[in-house]
């Protein structure tokens, strides 16, 4: 395997002849110490603490670089917008690419992410006739005052009883 020395990122020795695509003709070094830090994937802030969770969770070291938007927005704002390249060992970097595939950090090409609905019940409505309609509106609206007729009456009655008590 080669990496880039500049942006760490692997090729395989039979995909390029010795100069990295990113960046624009770097010379690319093989790889003679495990230990050599290379590009897993890249993110913003939250996306860089999730990855690097996870990768702690399954005992996976691993380190960022930070690319910088615009100190100004940052000091401004308080926000930080700059995106960060997650870099792991180069011997844990298979564990450490499955364990970024399985939490969404790096998609595969040509899979597509499909969340299952729940499938909701089918309201049914029955077809009613025109009288029918007008006899439930009217009696829906002869409840609702009745009802209302009731918390006002009910309302009269316990301030009655209440009064009683601090006669």
């Amino acid at each position: 395997m080669k990496y880039c020395p500049k942006c760490k990122k692997l090729y395989n020795d039979e995909d390029v002849k010795c100069a990295c695509a990113e960046c624009k003709g770097k010379q690319l070094k093989l790889i003679e110490d495990e230990t050599t830090s290379v590009y897993l994937c890249s993110g913003d802030v939250i996306e860089r603490d999730r990855v690097q969770a996870a990768l702690s969770d399954s005992g996976i070291p691993s380190v960022y670089t930070r690319h910088m938007v615009s100190a100004n927005s940052q000091l401004l704002t308080g926000l930080d917008f700059d995106g960060f390249d997650i870099l792991v060992p180069y011997e844990l970097y298979e564990k450490a690419y499955d364990v970024a595939v399985g939490i969404g950090a790096i998609k595969l090409e040509g899979t597509e992410i499909v969340e299952e609905e729940e499938p909701s019940p089918a309201e049914e409505f029955e077809n009613m006739s025109r009288a029918k309609r007008t006899t439930v509106r009217v009696l829906s609206a002869i409840l609702f005052i009745l009802l209302i007729a009731l918390v006002i009456y009910g309302t009269d009655f316990i301030t009655t009883i209440v009064k009683s008590l601090f006669k």
